[in-house]
């Protein structure tokens, strides 16, 4: 009711003031018309004439004044209400009113635009999330269901109607709001059983907080890469095995035919122990090997204690003898590490630089500097560079005749069990490799 008894009052007022300024003519006219010479009936007939032109004329202003602002409420009300539809004719850009409801078209129609636009994203959305294989759901404040996708209603074993709107606690998922948000579970739900990667964000909608939870089936991934693994796995044993039991097979038959002859050479003893040789270093480099693979598989976890990082890769440096290593001194830093672990992995490393180093006459040269939150070690070399980098951290892979190819993964798998990386490439001013070992502070 409030807002029609304002426009009743500024049409009402503008009839007045429309009345008030055409008041002096009239006050004039009607007084020479009376005051002078004039016949009742002229008096009176123009009278009428007068009146009624002054107040038609109120009138009229005031419908000119108030029509184009009901026809402005009439297409704002239609915007708020949704309809875009509605268009104002006469939008003439001539004159300040017909530019006011252009724009008010215009406004219509960019709105109109957008709707259409967030109803297409909208179930591009809902179709994006009923296809995908992860499950969705979106919890409010209160910890109730609001949204879920097909998927989650296979893992839930239950239709959307039956679980929009209860508390997590009753779909058993109350674990999955709180603790960490992004983790592997291993747990049973109604649709299977198994590991699922679980991740939690929080949005915002209607100026509260929400929470949204993507819950991934992990245990078709993992076991197809698990089936990859050992199958990489019996191949590099298998290439291995081969490579030290093709050649045993073929002298051990070698000898075999010899000793079986009733006739034989002069020197059958010395071919003898030549083969014999040749078989028991085989032998041996079959048993390095399997050494090194179960090293591997048997590394065991860090135990950490405090450690000055400057002593210790002094000390390394100085254990090889080949090459000078040279030391570039770096901050005095404390580091919580497994120093026995952290030891093998330096001084392999710095073996390999070596190594590559004596190849081309070059040197080694090794410091170490604080990033934030890491300790980072360097160790730079100026020989030929990384030949083959995809293979670098491949189990068994080597291009050493008597490397083990375990070395490189060893050290990665020490560095990241004390929760840092190892990355090595190429250097790019020169020739040679550069090794960064990280290792969180």
């Amino acid at each position: 009711m409030a807002k029609p008894q304002r426009r009743v009052a500024h049409e009402q007022r503008i009839f007045l003031e429309t009345l008030v300024a055409g008041l002096p003519g009239v006050i004039v006219a009607m007084g020479l018309l009376w005051s002078g010479d004039f016949t009742p009936k002229v008096q009176w007939t123009l009278t009428l004439v007068v009146a009624g032109f002054w107040l038609g004329y109120g009138l009229a202003v005031r419908e000119h004044v108030t029509r184009p602002l009901q026809t402005m409420a009439n297409l704002l009300t239609a915007l708020r209400e949704g309809d875009f539809s509605v268009r104002a004719r006469g939008a003439n850009r001539d004159e300040p009113l017909g530019d006011v409801l252009a724009e008010i078209n215009l406004l219509g129609g960019v709105l109109q635009e957008q709707r259409l636009g967030a109803l297409e994203a909208t179930a591009l959305l809902r179709t994006v999330m009923e296809e995908i294989d992860v499950a969705v759901f979106a919890f409010d404040s209160n910890e109730t269901l609001r949204l879920v996708n097909r998927s989650a209603q296979e893992l839930l074993a239950q239709p959307a109607e039956r679980i929009l709107g209860r508390e997590a606690s009753e779909l058993d998922l109350k674990d999955c709001l709180g603790g960490e948000p992004t983790r592997v579970l291993t747990r049973t739900f109604p649709g299977g059983a198994g590991r699922w990667g679980m991740r939690r964000t929080s949005f915002r909608e209607g100026g509260l907080p929400h929470s949204l939870v993507v819950i991934a089936d992990l245990s078709q991934p993992l076991r197809e890469e698990e089936l990859k693994a050992w199958q990489r796995l019996v191949r590099v044993i298998g290439h291995e095995l081969n490579n030290s039991l093709a050649p045993i097979k073929s002298i051990a038959g070698s000898l075999n035919t010899m000793l079986r002859k009733p006739q034989r050479a002069a020197d059958w003893e010395e071919d003898m122990f030549s083969g014999l040789d040749i078989i028991e270093a085989r032998a041996e480099g079959l048993n390095r090997f399997m050494q090194s693979y179960a090293r591997f598989a048997k590394l065991p976890q860090p135990t950490r204690t405090r450690v000055e990082i400057a002593p210790l890769l002094r000390r390394l440096a100085s254990l090889e003898t080949r090459l000078p290593v040279q030391v570039v001194d770096g901050p005095e830093i404390l580091v919580n590490i497994d120093a026995a672990q952290i030891e093998q992995v330096i001084i392999n490393l710095v073996k390999n630089a070596v190594d590559a180093a004596l190849e081309t006459g070059g040197g080694v040269r090794m410091t170490w500097e604080k990033t934030p939150g890491q300790l980072e070690i360097w160790i730079e070399d100026d020989g030929p560079g990384i030949a083959n980098s995809q293979n670098l951290f491949v189990p068994f892979f080597t291009t050493k005749p008597a490397g083990s190819g375990i070395g490189l993964v060893l050290c990665r798998q020490i560095a990241e069990n004390h929760g840092g990386n190892l990355a090595l490439e190429n250097r790019t001013d020169t020739a040679g490799c550069i090794v960064r070992l990280r290792l969180p502070l």
